[in-house]
This record gives C-alpha cells, structure tokens and sequence, in this order.
C-alpha cells in the first residue's frame, strides 16, 4: 500500500468548513461549552418512563431507539461503536444492556425508528491471533471505558490491549487506534449485509480499501434492491504488512471479494506500546470515486485533535443557536441532548460536487444545481414538531428539504408519503410530505418549483394510483373509499399497506392534510380546489360518534364499529387508543370541542384522559394534546401537563426518553415545550404557549436577530402566568405567530400564584375552520 509519512501528532488537518456548513448554517457568534451537556447514550436503553411502561408495546416501542452517533449535523453517515451485527428491522446496532463489541459502524440507522440499517459497514481492531468472525473477536467493554460526545468518541478495549477513537465530518471520519501494549494488530473491515451481498477491495496500488453495500427497501417493496448502495473509500497512514480477504470466517487469496457470506478485508500491523494507527474513510451513496472526492475534500492530512476540535466546535455553534439560563444542570442535559437528537435527520444525500442517487431508481445519478439532496423523512412523525422547529432555526435547509421532496415527486411520479431509503415505502398514515410542503409555504420558505410541488400534492389528493404504482407505494392509501365515503369504513382492510385498516386514524390524519393542501391552494389562488378542500378538512366529523362523544370505526351504511373500547388498541387506531386519536383534529380544534358539546366538555374530555393516566407520549398522535387547553377556559391547565410530562418523560439517563425517538420528534417536542411554545397546528403560523421551563431562552435566528423569551417569577410557587408581553405590548393570545418569533423579539411571562384571566377569552385563543 502507499506510504503515509506524516503521523496524527506532526500534521494539521485542513478540514473544509465550507463543505461542513453547507448542511447546517453555522453562525458566527459566541458560546459557552454546550458539547458537554449532550448525552448521546441518552436514549439507547429502554425506557423507563411511567407511560412507556404503561401505553408501550413489547418489544421496539419500550426503546428509544438512538444510537451513540458521531458526526455533524444531518450528514451522510453517523458513526457508531457496535453491539449488534444484524441490519435486521428494529435493531440498532447499539444497546446500552449489551456488553459485547464487534465493532465501530458507518451506519445509515435512522435515529429513535424501528426499520433497518442499510449500506453500513464496521471496522473492527484486534491484536493477537486473526480472527474474521465476529462472534470469535467480539470482546467485553465497559461504560466507564467509553466517551460519547456528538463530535468524538472513544472506547478502551481492554481483552486487546487498545484504545479506539473516531470523529466524523458530513460524509467522511478519522479513527485512531493506539496499542497499550506492543503486539500485532489487525484491522478488520466487514460489509454488513443480511442479503449476502456486497463487495471489498484492497487496493495495494492506491493505498485503499474500498467497497461497497447494496441497500434493499423497506416496507412497502420490502426486501428489492433500493437502486443504490453505500459506498466507502479507506486509506491508513501507515503501510499494512498483511493484507487479505475473507468470507463466513474462511480466508481467502484474492484481493476482492464480493456477494458472499460476512464479507470483509483484513489489514495487519506491527504496533509498539503506545504507537497510533489512524485511519480515514469517505462515504457516498453514489459511487466509489464520489467517496474518495468527498474524502479528499472534507479531510486533508493526518492530525486527528485537530479534526476532532473542529468538529467539535461545529457542533458547539449548531447548539449555540439556541441559549438557556437555569440553574439544573439536568435540564440543561437533557435540553441539549435534546438537540443532539433533532441534528440527526433528515440526512444529506449528496456528494460534495451535487451528485446524488434518483429517487425510485436503479443506480442512476442526478447531479443539483443548487442546495443539497435529502432523504429519510420520517415523515409521519417530524412534521408535527421536528420539521417546524428547523422552520424556525434554519430556515434555509428547510427549504433544501421541501426542494428535496419536489425532486423525489417529479422523479417517481408521485410525492412520497414516508420517503426512506430514498425510495416510497407508503409506512404509517396519512400524506404528511403534504403537510410539510405547506407548512414551509406557510412560513414564506418558497425557494423551489412550487406550482410544481403543488401538482404533487394535488396528485396525492385527488387521483387514485394504478394498480402497479399502488403496489409499489405511491398514492394514498384507500384513497378511493375516502372520496366515496368521507371516510375510510372498516370494510377497507386497506391491503396494500405496511399498516393495514387503521381506518380512522387514516381518515384524521387525511382531513389534516386536505386542509395543509387547502392552504397552499388559496394562497396560490387555486379557489376552487381550496372549497372541495376545506370541505374534506371536515371529515373527521365523519366518524365522531356522538353517542361516546369519540372517534370510532365505521362501517360502509354509516353504523358504528361494535364493541366500543375507548382504552384499547383497537384495529381502526394507528398505535394508540380511540381516546388518544380523539383529539387529533389540530386543524380545528374549536370544530372537535363543538361535537363535543363546546369548550367545557372539551376541558372534561381532556381533564379525563388525564386523569384515567391515559395520555400516552411515547407515540406522536398525543404530542399536541396537552397545549389544547390553550383552547379552553382553563388554559393554565396547558402549563400544567406539559411540566409533568417534561418531568415525568424526559431524563438523562440511557432509558430516559418515552418511546422511539423517531428521528427526533420526540426530542422536538421536549425543546419546544421546555422553550414555552409548541406548533400544534404545525402547517399554520401559531404556537400554543404554555410556562417555558427556563428562566431565559434565547434563540438566534437565520437573519442575525433573536427572540428571547423570559420568565419572570417571584417565588417557586408561582407557576401560572398573570400576564403577557410581546416586544414591551401587553399580550393576551394564548398563541405567537411565526413572523413574531423570526422577525425577532422579546416575549415576557410574568408569573402569579394562582391561575389569572390571561388567555380565557375565545377571542385570545387560536379559530378553527369555523365557516370555511
């Protein structure tokens, strides 16, 4: 292999920050040290929570799902030490319980889900004897060996004598490997495919080991070829003496080796007591040679400290944009841990030069002309809180985002519902790429095709699939049977889903999204759309039955699904209970309180499913339930939920988070809430208010502004708010709007011993669909 002279302590690495910052918009500003409140094991044990242990499934939903990842802000590839070697649906490849490591991963796991990995691969160093299969080298580790921080993070391996260390920029990582003890050592570097597939190289002329790992779909179109793989390109900085193949735990002579059992390469070293090793490795979803450029232009040189610092400070300003002042160093821990989450996803896609994978393709590449490519859009979930939180602190890789969905549509044919492994996979319920293009349109982010984006949406709402593309994951699903009905009726099982029937919550979450493509209807001047529309944004009324003053199952000649179990997982129910999904109707709420009986029967509604303990956070249909007494007489009530679960569902530990994160929706709502607002009507411009759990926050904006938010409190025991201030003004609403947070500012909350006047009135509280 090529010679690399300059050793990790003698050179300086000159990182492109430009090509970090592409992704996330850093701002130039000062800050304190806020990499060290995030806990990136925080999450990857299971839960712990009162109502995970209630609501919780077995199995997944216990599980937070996170994994330790190292890298920047919604890169490429997240890195990762390994407990388990499967790629296999709802497996991590790290849990805190395990107590065996096989090794450090490249891996595409969407944070807090329960899918798949897919084009990972994992290096593994030992010493001694070589050893190809994984449960031979697999060796003991302990926590109190391990550093986890989001640019860094290190492990001693004690049964081998070493210490491994890794960081990691967009698309590429340095690991360092430094022996404890004089002996021989061997890289391993293994392709994890399930599918025995794959292909490992080791380039003696170039000085590199590359390869890559075929990715198959997920969900719908479960197990075909996702039409692109993951790539890596790897070079050392010093010359291996060995270097060989292997397969299912058997050597083999050839250099390359491919479509096998347990694929790998292996590199040998002689290494003295306290002698380094670093290693570099560019990722791509495109090709080999895109992951040597993206290689070549994110890490020059050899000084792994000084990669490591300026990741670190990349993270430290991505944190710094948002401020708080408290006196619990456990909120602080959890606030930024919190963050560290939502950094996550979605995740870059392209190469450094705007090459990417096409959607629904078969290895062909698209090249942009502008902004970056992204995909995992755990859309059903990171449209209520995620995707608005990112509205409001870069409003520019939204935009990215919404560019990067059109491309998808215009692409496949049809606007994907739940776009991963840059493919449709038509998961959950609902067409909630819809109610994210439209909460971006909303918000004035705008800077792409939108009479195109418009076309899709459309598409998605009026026209039912063909049959092929039906199959394949494209439309809405039971489309049909909700344009004949109003709803979807138990009759439709709904066949060609990941979830099957779920009929109600389909037809909830449907009216949502004819509503969020009603608004971007009108303001393009589309009126007659706009009336069938909001008409259809009426459908949940279609399967409340007055009777139990609930949503419930119905059947084709408008009678009710019998029996009637409020508090079960019932089959017309997304992962929830039909009291849980009564309330999601965030379009209109004042519309549900009406069926209801008006505001005092809503506030009973909710007052009982407090009270039953059947409000249920470890799953995203409940997230908006505690801030609709904001829509109430009793709007303090809102405060006062939303600080028992912030108490009550959130920790620092490793079991600390209620349910799948889910690519950071569950976080979102934790930094949102703890901020003291909350879209509960996520496509709309207004925030749901309730008491910030801090004394101070301070958000700085895309445009060199802030919107700080301060409370004002007496003593302990004052905990509801007496009154308001927005920029100095009196404020009674119950809600902010968008434009008042990103224009800048200072909201007030002066706080009182008793519950006071402010935000009573229907006036001061947010309107539904009312006559529209």
């Amino acid at each position: 292999m090529a010679k690399y002279l300059l050793g990790c302590l003698l050179c300086i690495c000159s990182l492109e920050i430009a090509a970090q910052q592409q992704t996330y918009n850093v701002l130039n500003y000062q800050t304190t040290d806020l990499v060290k409140y995030v806990q990136p094991l925080s999450g990857t044990a299971a839960s712990t929570t009162i109502s995970a242990l209630k609501h919780g499934e077995d199995g997944s939903e216990k599980f937070a799902n996170t994994i330790p990842a190292v890298g920047l802000p919604f890169g490429m590839t997240q890195w990762t030490p390994q407990t388990r070697t499967t790629e296999v649906k709802c497996l991590p490849p790290y849990f805190y319980s395990d107590s065996l490591l096989s090794g450090f991963r490249a891996t595409h796991w969407i944070s807090g889900s329960c899918t798949q990995d897919y084009g990972s691969f994992t290096f593994m160093p030992i010493t001694g004897k070589l050893q190809t299969k994984a449960s031979d080298y697999a060796t003991r580790f302990s926590h109190k060996d391990e550093i986890s921080t989001p640019a860094y993070y290190s492990l001693k391996l004690p049964e081998y004598n070493l210490k491994t260390e890794m960081t990691a920029t967009l698309r590429s990582a340095m690991l360092r490997v430094t022996a404890t003890k004089t002996d021989s050592l061997y890289l391993l570097i293994t392709s994890n495919s399930d599918e025995k597939q794959g292909f490992i190289k080791v380039d003696r002329k170039r000085g590199e080991v590359y390869g890559f790992n075929p990715v198959h779909r997920i969900y719908q179109g479960r197990g075909k070829p996702a039409g692109f793989s993951g790539y890596f390109v790897l070079r050392l900085e010093k010359i291996a003496a060995q270097t060989g193949t292997f397969s299912n735990g058997n050597l083999l002579p050839s250099d390359s080796v491919i479509n096998q059992k347990d694929i790998g390469a292996y590199l040998g070293f002689e290494l003295q007591k306290g002698e380094q090793l670093c290693i570099k490795v560019g990722t791509s979803f495109s090709s080999i040679e895109g992951a040597r450029k993206n290689l070549d232009a994110e890490i020059q040189g050899w000084d792994f400290n000084a990669l490591a610092e300026k990741n670190r400070q990349v993270w430290e300003k991505a944190l710094g944009q948002t401020s708080i002042q408290t006196s619990n160093e456990k909120d602080k821990r959890i606030f930024y841990t919190a963050l560290y989450h939502v950094m996550q996803h979605p995740r870059l896609y392209n190469d450094i030069d705007g090459t990417y994978p096409r959607f629904a393709g078969n290895y062909q590449l698209n090249k942009l002309s502008k902004g970056n490519y992204y995909d995992d859009f755990s859309m059903w979930d990171i449209y209520r809180a995620h995707l608005p939180l990112m509205e409001i602190l870069q409003p520019g890789l939204v935009n990215d985002w919404a560019q990067s969905m059109v491309l998808k549509g215009t692409q496949g044919g049809w606007l994907p519902i739940f776009p991963c492994w840059n493919n449709y996979t038509s998961a959950m319920v609902g067409d909630h790429g819809t109610a994210f293009i439209a909460s971006a349109y909303n918000k004035g982010i705008r800077d792409y095709d939108v009479e195109e984006a418009y076309r899709l949406m459309r598409q998605n709402a009026f026209k039912v699939a063909g049959d092929v593309d039906y199959k394949n994951g494209m439309g809405r699903r039971a489309l049909s049977s909700y344009l004949k009905y109003g709803y979807i009726p138990m009759q439709d099982s709904v066949q060609e889903a990941f979830h099957k029937k779920e009929q109600v919550s389909r037809t909830l979450e449907y009216a949502y999204d004819d509503y969020a493509l009603a608004e971007v209807a009108k303001g393009l001047g589309k009126t007659g759309d706009y009336h069938t529309l909001i008409k259809r944004a009426k459908n949940y009324k279609n399967v409340f039955d007055p009777a139990v003053k609930m949503m419930r199952g119905r059947n084709t000649d408008g009678t009710w699904y019998q029996p009637f179990k409020p508090d079960s997982r019932e089959p017309y129910i997304t992962e929830g209970t039909p009291r849980q999904y009564t309330f999601y109707v965030p379009q209109d709420v004042p519309g549900l309180a009406s069926l209801m009986g008006g505001r005092p029967q809503l506030e009973k509604a909710l007052d009982s499913l407090f009270a039953k303990k059947e409000y249920w956070h470890g799953n995203e249909p409940g997230h908006q339930i505690p801030f609709m007494y904001n829509y109430t007489s009793s709007p303090w009530k809102t405060s006062k939920h939303v600080h028992q679960i912030l108490s009550e569902e959130y920790s620092d530990g490793p079991g600390g988070l209620s349910g799948n994160d889910d690519a950071g929706q569950m976080s979102a709502w934790y930094v949102f809430a703890a901020m003291g607002f909350y879209p509960l009507n996520p496509v709309s411009d207004q925030y749901l208010l309730s008491v910030p759990l801090f004394s101070n926050v301070k958000i700085k904006l895309a445009n060199n502004r802030f919107f700080e938010i301060v409370r004002h409190q007496k003593n302990p025991q004052a905990t509801f708010i007496k009154s308001l201030m927005l920029n100095g003004k009196p404020y009674s609403k119950t809600f902010i709007r968008y434009a008042d947070i990103t224009k800048g500012g200072k909201l007030e909350f002066f706080m009182d011993e008793q519950p006071s006047v402010w935000g009573r009135a229907v006036k001061d509280q947010p309107a539904g669909l009312g006559a529209r």
